[in-house]
């Protein structure tokens, strides 16, 4: 994942160039509960880190919560690795759950250790970990929440709070060291991981899922496939068949449909922001347990279906679904070029709206390599974690098209000759949006960042 993009994408801008959206970022948070106004230049240059780990700016401080390899305080092994995505919760008086991925393969350098009753597939080194918080970010539990997965990149909370992991994967029973087969979502309660155990929610399909956004109000599932060959992922919906949801409501089933766009087989062919598609369709996935062929394969009838490479990021703003394509090359099957795309679907009016395109023929640019995991910051603009070469960083990006640096990390998993850091990932913010959590993949490292966030 990080190799490939490291490979295949080039810089794209520097660092504290301002955007022009011509008003098409105004439209990323419309409807948001952090659409506010904010300055235009962020919370001002890193500071160096006398403990050599996390450059933040002046006013904020760090803390370590996690680290790879260290005892669970539930005494059930150690700490796991590759740190991916995460989600926070309201916890206890003021505190904070937090539910964290490991996006862990086959033999991984820490993989999640396996409990009876959590476990999936006894092959499978990824999953989840739960950490309890109290107000100021002591933690006070931390525990294995789902294990024998594999590959759980990100994922989605719902309305009624827990966490929706994806295996962004689709091995199957009797390859590498798997007894099952892979591919799907699991929902994960961070109160209490035993009341929804390592059940798949096959119904909502086997393939490489990387995000999920649930509609508040439908129950409506839609979801991301991160597919970097051709024939690449699609976007798809889940009507569950008990939308009134509910933890566990998802296991009752439902049908799984991907999104058709008439007359566009590659949504990269698409380059100016601000176009509209109405009356887009959905159609059934014949086989959503892809038994003999991978969904992106399979045939979808006349019409086809819309395929776009590299399919991320997922969220629910206002009454709409947002969906990231983090990056399109011809060299690659894409239709054309850029480094990324932003879409809204809008479910009332059956409409579909390309918000965003980054480069490399506009002048939308993000600094840095490959932006990877995004959510709302407390200030109305978005944070976004670098995924790329060199010193990584989480960048704020504010609602009038500002990119300012957050944070840069300082662990150097490399050498000297050829130094590398690891990219951040999971970033998110507590429930009251006093504290910033963001983990580092690679050693894995969670920390909380407190600060002057109203500022």
């Amino acid at each position: 994942m990080s190799a490939t993009r490291r490979q295949i994408l080039a810089r794209t801008g520097a660092l504290g160039t301002a955007l022009a959206f011509s008003g098409s970022l105004t439209e990323l948070f419309a409807g948001t509960a952090t659409a506010q106004g904010m300055g235009r230049r962020g919370y001002g240059p890193l500071v160096p880190d006398p403990d050599g780990l996390l450059d933040l700016p002046r006013g904020f401080r760090h803390r370590v919560l996690s680290r790879e390899g260290d005892p669970l305080l539930s005494g059930e092994g150690k700490v796991p690795g590759n740190c991916d995505g995460m989600a926070a919760f309201p916890g206890r008086h003021g505190g904070t759950r937090l539910v964290r991925n490991h996006e862990n393969r086959t033999h991984s350098r820490q993989a999640v250790p396996t409990v009876r009753g959590l476990t999936y597939d006894p092959g499978g080194e990824g999953g989840c970990t739960a950490l309890a918080l109290d107000r100021d970010n002591t933690v006070r539990s931390e525990r294995v929440a789902l294990a024998g997965t594999s590959t759980n990149c990100a994922g989605g909370h719902t309305p009624w709070n827990t966490w929706l992991t994806c295996e962004e994967t689709e091995f199957r029973a009797g390859e590498e060291n798997y007894t099952k087969d892979h591919g799907f979502v699991f929902e994960v309660d961070p109160y209490d991981p035993r009341r929804t155990g390592a059940v798949p929610l096959t119904a909502m399909g086997r393939f490489a899922h990387e995000a999920v956004a649930v509609d508040p109000g439908t129950g409506t599932v839609y979801e991301t496939e991160d597919a970097f060959d051709k024939p690449f992922g699609l976007f798809y919906r889940f009507l569950p068949k008990e939308p009134r949801g509910g933890r566990g409501s998802l296991r009752a089933g439902g049908r799984l449909q991907a999104l058709r766009v008439p007359g566009v087989p590659d949504l990269s062919a698409i380059q100016r922001p601000g176009t509209v598609f109405d009356h887009v369709s959905w159609v059934d996935v014949p086989d959503p347990l892809a038994r003999e062929t991978p969904i992106r394969f399979q045939d979808f009838g006349p019409g086809g279906i819309t395929h776009a490479q590299k399919l991320e990021g997922c969220y629910w703003g206002g009454s709409c679904v947002y969906f990231v394509s983090s990056f399109a090359h011809r060299s690659a099957g894409s239709t054309a070029d850029h480094y990324g795309q932003v879409w809204k679907y809008d479910p009332k009016k059956r409409q579909l709206t390309q918000v965003v395109v980054f480069g490399p023929d506009t002048d939308l640019q993000l600094p840095g390599e490959s932006p990877d995991n995004i959510c709302l910051a407390p200030s109305g603009g978005l944070m976004v974690c670098e995924d790329g070469d060199g010193a990584q960083h989480v960048f704020g990006l504010t609602r009038r098209g500002a990119v300012y640096p957050m944070a840069r990390g300082r662990q150097n998993i490399g050498t000297p000759e050829k130094p590398e850091w690891g990219e951040f990932a999971g970033v998110t913010f507590s429930p009251d949006f006093r504290t910033m959590y963001v983990n580092c993949y690679t050693p894995g490292t969670t920390f909380a960042v407190t600060g002057p966030w109203h500022h």
